[in-house]
């Protein structure tokens, strides 16, 4: 029997390079960075120094009835506006309600409402506090909302596993469809969780990064001088659907998601299982799934983040897999999106495949790839036919999600002609 095949059919996006798809891919494309400073000015008496992050570029609220906006968290705001577009970019699809699916990863959730609303608490009594704040602070409220929004009864899931959320989202639907549980689903990851005590957290277990000077520089994976990743916030969605379903109605297809493979590390809450055993498992379980040889991939959208043990630890993996291979890290120009970071990741390796382009990984030009860097990582963008990408999204808890997406044309309904790469 043949196995169901999952296509991509919708693209959303809001992220700290722009407001939507569109917006975010040519400014990756271009080389420009999202990341920004003077975020958090410094706090009187808890030493946290003016942070640099990626924030959204467009504010989600803005997108939004401002009723709506001011019932929602950042995290919420970022995913319903990022589903709208991919709804929209789908064809806003008929679908039984009962086929159609959301899941929607997440780091942590509500966390500006729940620090926001223990301030009130602390500053004015209970009465301060907003009746609205548990559904506003709950990880499983995006995909939530988005059933409500779009009518998907088939199952509200919400992966929560650190950096892998949005991949594992990803995933997760595409294993739906699989098993015949629908025809639809509305897949993604999203976060907004810059805040003082996030940023002083990461900043004590010493995993920012300290690069001073321009912010546009301050990430800087597979770098000879990184030294730390710099935190993000957006959301990505995309709509996935099974290759019949979407045949059926003439969908356009950005690509098919051919292959997911999950592996855990089993060795620590935060460091990489030394011998890269759980990363090199998700990879070969993911080429596995797709059929394809790992010679067959075109190029690696890899983890990245730009810390000095977890970049190094990927480059040995990749290179147990796939020997030198061609790679990009985006998150030299978005920072680390963290529960939204393998969903963006995964819709940019599917416009790779589509246009044909593999974008550049900005701030290699002066110091060079690391010497313990044994990749080919792209610098300025290459145009070159890529029939095959593999996403890596690597999180704490040693959780490990690789996806694989090919060519639309490798897919057995005919699509309606791509739009062209700018």
């Amino acid at each position: 029997m043949r196995r169901t095949e999952v296509v991509v059919t919708g693209l959303g996006a809001v992220t700290p390079l722009g407001g939507d798809v569109e917006s975010t891919w040519n400014a990756l494309l271009a080389g420009e960075s999202g990341i920004r400073g003077s975020v958090l000015p410094g706090r009187e008496g808890t030493a946290l120094p003016d942070t640099v992050a990626g924030t959204m570029a467009v504010d989600p609220a803005e997108r939004l009835p401002p009723v709506q906006a001011r019932r929602l968290d950042r995290s919420q705001q970022a995913a319903l506006t990022a589903a709208a577009e991919a709804w929209a970019d789908a064809g806003a699809p008929e679908v039984d309600a009962d086929r159609l699916a959301s899941a929607i990863g997440t780091g942590i959730g509500g966390v500006g409402t729940l620090l926001k609303q223990d301030d009130a608490l602390e500053a004015a009594g209970v009465r301060r506090v907003s009746p609205r704040t548990v559904p506003m602070l709950m990880p499983n409220a995006a995909a939530a909302l988005i059933s409500i929004e779009y009518g998907a009864r088939a199952g509200v899931y919400t992966p929560v596993s650190a950096c892998s959320s949005g991949a594992e989202a990803i995933a997760l639907g595409a294993r739906l469809i699989r098993a015949g549980e629908a025809d639809v689903v509305i897949a993604g990851g999203t976060e907004a969780a810059i805040t003082p005590v996030t940023v002083a957290g990461f900043a004590q277990a010493q995993a920012l990064s300290r690069h001073t000077g321009d912010p546009a520089s301050a990430s800087r994976p597979f770098a000879a001088d990184r030294s730390g990743f710099v935190i993000g916030e957006g959301a990505a969605v995309v709509v996935l659907e099974s290759a019949e379903h979407a045949g059926a109605r003439g969908a356009h297809v950005h690509a098919v998601l051919a292959g997911a493979g999950i592996a855990a590390d089993a060795h620590h809450i935060t460091a990489p299982a030394p011998d890269g055993s759980g990363q090199i498992a998700a990879m070969h379980k993911a080429l596995a799934q797709a059929g394809l040889a790992p010679e067959q991939i075109s190029h690696i959208n890899a983890h990245a983040t730009g810390t000095e043990v977890g970049d190094s630890a990927e480059a040995r993996a990749i290179g147990k897999v796939f020997g030198r291979a061609t790679v990009t890290a985006p998150k030299a120009a978005l920072g680390h999106l963290f529960g939204a970071a393998g969903a963006i990741e995964a819709l940019i390796a599917v416009l790779s495949v589509e246009h044909g382009v593999i974008p550049p990984t900005r701030n290699l030009t002066v110091a060079g790839v690391g010497e313990d860097i044994d990749l080919d990582v792209v610098a300025e963008r290459r145009d070159v036919p890529q029939e095959a990408v593999l996403s890596n999204s690597f999180g704490f808890g040693g959780q490990n999600v690789s996806l694989v997406v090919t060519h639309a044309r490798h897919h057995h309904h005919p699509s309606r002609t791509a739009p062209t790469t700018p």
